[in-house]
């Protein structure tokens, strides 16, 4: 007989037990909970419940003790519940690391390469003859040596300027990067969390730029009614407001933010569900959420062409599959001459990790 057999779906990678095992599941929660400690714990304890995470010999009071003793927990003592520390903040920022980079093949080490070579500061496969200028330790000498032989024989061994032959070398490039965050209502709506994604993604990014490419810089912005920058520590608590999207405010702080950097390779990357609806002026706020408002999208796209002739592309990670939203992501990546990703949450991260990994933007002169 054709069909289905259904059976209970039972899960296969709660962990079972041990500090490190109940670790990895208490920092995923702190995600979901803002940073809230009381709160993972008490779902912490409800799984334990469902999952017989725990056992006899090791239970929930044994792993809070062991929080701690670790330094991954302090209590406080006026509300008599627990805070999460610096140390747990950085343990949650490498978890979104191993979880969404993890996987994903490593690129060189260093710095961003350039699409120009020449004298640089990282050798590549190509070669050439060695011209005025070039430094000794660009000469490969194995090379040369084979040259010297072909050319003059092997008899009367001679090696003049034209037998030496060089690695070609790429520059290494200095990125800064704004990461702006959509905290509008609409980030929680329709039954979806999209705030979560959104900042393990940025907490992976500013690991990965820590920890790969510390020359890089790296500010995060969150916008709603407002904007305003957050630092990474702000990270594990950012929760969305009862706001609108102020796209334009969020834009402008971020080029304020990039006009201070030195660096030669400028960019933006936007993570956003919605379309902007909001505007400041003076002390009062412009709202509209109906359809596309005319008097906020002209507004912002005069941003966004105010920022390509800063020679600041904008990338757009729009996690949301409405045909007219599409329309002015569209609209909005051309006039700044950016790029603009259709991701879903699950991808959200693959994508900004290999558009900051290739590091595209510009040729360092």
């Amino acid at each position: 007989m054709r069909g289905f057999g259904f059976s209970k779906f039972t899960p296969n990678q709660i962990p079972k037990g041990g500090f490190e095992e109940l670790l990895k599941l208490f920092l995923e929660l702190l995600n979901y909970t803002a940073g809230d400690a009381g709160e993972a714990l008490a779902w912490l304890n409800e799984l334990d419940k469902q999952y017989n995470l725990t056992n006899d010999d090791y239970g929930m009071g044994d792993f809070i003790d062991e929080l701690k003793q670790k330094g991954y927990l302090d209590e406080d003592k006026q509300n008599g519940g627990f805070n999460i520390t610096a140390k747990t903040e950085q343990s949650i920022r490498q978890s979104a690391l191993e979880e969404i980079f993890g996987k994903l093949k490593k690129s060189g080490k260093g710095n961003h390469r350039s699409p120009q070579s020449g004298q640089g500061d990282e050798r590549n496969s190509e070669r050439r003859e060695f011209e005025f200028g070039d430094s000794l330790d660009q000469i490969d000498m194995t090379q040369s040596i084979h040259n010297a032989q072909v050319n003059h024989g092997i008899g009367d061994f001679m090696m003049t300027e034209r037998d030496l032959e060089v690695e070609e070398m790429d520059y290494k490039t200095l990125t800064s990067t704004v990461l702006m965050i959509d905290i509008s209502h609409s980030m929680i709506l329709y039954g979806e969390d999209r705030i979560t994604p959104a900042k393990k993604v940025a907490m992976a990014l500013a690991e990965l730029i820590r920890t790969k490419y510390p020359k890089d810089t790296l500010d995060i912005v969150v916008f709603g009614n407002d904007a305003w920058p957050i630092t990474l520590q702000d990270l594990p608590y950012l929760q969305v407001g009862p706001y609108h999207t102020n796209t334009y405010a969020g834009l402008e702080l971020a080029t304020d933010l990039l006009r201070r950097r030195k660096t030669h390779n400028k960019q933006i990357f936007m993570i956003t569900d919605g379309k902007p609806t909001c505007l400041k002026e003076g002390t009062k706020y412009y709202k509209n959420s109906i359809g596309l408002d005319r008097k906020v999208v002209n507004k912002t796209l005069n941003m966004a062409a105010q920022c390509k002739r800063l020679k600041i592309p904008i990338t757009t990670f729009m996690i949301a599959k409405d045909p007219y939203l599409q329309q002015f992501v569209r609209k909005f990546t051309e006039t700044n001459g950016g790029k603009a990703f259709y991701s879903s949450l699950n991808n959200l991260g693959e994508y900004i990790f290999e558009d900051y990994a290739k590091n595209r933007r510009k040729n360092v002169r």
